[in-house]
C-alpha cells in the first residue's frame, strides 16, 4: 500500500485525508492549521513541514486553495521540491491556474518525481461522502498508480490528458 502525504486538511482536505486513512494508508500530515486530532487518532503521523512530508511519502497529495498556496507549499522554504525524490509522485488536487500547473510539473518532473494535477469538483460534500470527481492531467504511469487512491476520494475519476489539461 502506497504511503501518502498530505498537505492541506482544511474544508476539503480532512475528510479526504480522512478517507485515505480509513482504507489503511499510512499518511504523513502537514497544515498551515493544527491537525484535526481525529486525523492523528486514526493513525496520521504529523510532519512539521511540506519537505518532512515528501521525505517520508511515496506520493504527496496537495490540497490547498489557490495558485500562489500551492507554489508555497511546493517551492517554499522546507517545500515539497526540497525533499522530493526519484520515482515519487506530486498530486495537485487543488483549483489552481493551468499555466501555472504545467510550470510546477516541469519543475517537479525535473528531480525525477511525476507530477499530476488533479482538481475536484463536489464541494465539502462530495470530500465528506468521497463522491468527488476528479479530473487528472499528467503521465499514464502515475495516473495509474494512483488511480486506486483517488479512487477512495471520489466517484468520477478520469483522466483527461496532459497537465493544465
Amino acid at each position: 500500500m502506497i504511503d501518502i502525504g498530505f498537505i492541506g486538511l482544511g474544508t476539503m482536505g480532512r475528510p479526504m485525508a480522512g478517507h485515505l486513512l480509513a482504507a489503511g494508508h499510512r499518511l504523513f500530515l502537514h497544515d498551515v492549521a493544527p491537525i484535526a486530532p481525529e486525523l492523528i487518532e486514526a493513525g496520521g503521523v504529523a510532519c512539521k513541514s511540506a519537505r518532512q512530508v515528501a521525505e517520508a511519502a511515496d506520493a504527496v497529495i496537495i490540497m490547498v486553495p489557490d495558485t500562489p498556496h500551492v507554489e508555497a507549499v511546493l517551492f517554499g522554504k522546507d517545500g515539497v521540491a526540497e525533499g522530493i525524490s526519484r520515482g515519487k509522485i506530486v498530486v495537485d488536487m487543488s483549483s489552481i491556474s493551468p499555466l501555472a500547473t504545467k510550470e510546477f510539473a516541469k519543475k517537479i518532473e525535473a528531480s525525477g518525481a511525476a507530477y499530476l494535477d488533479a482538481p475536484v469538483s463536489g464541494g465539502e460534500v462530495g470530500a465528506k461522502a468521497a463522491s468527488l470527481t476528479i479530473m487528472v492531467g499528467g503521465p499514464e504511469a502515475a495516473f495509474n498508480t494512483m488511480k486506486g487512491v483517488l479512487d477512495r476520494m471520489g466517484r468520477n475519476v478520469t483522466r483527461v490528458g496532459a497537465h493544465g489539461d
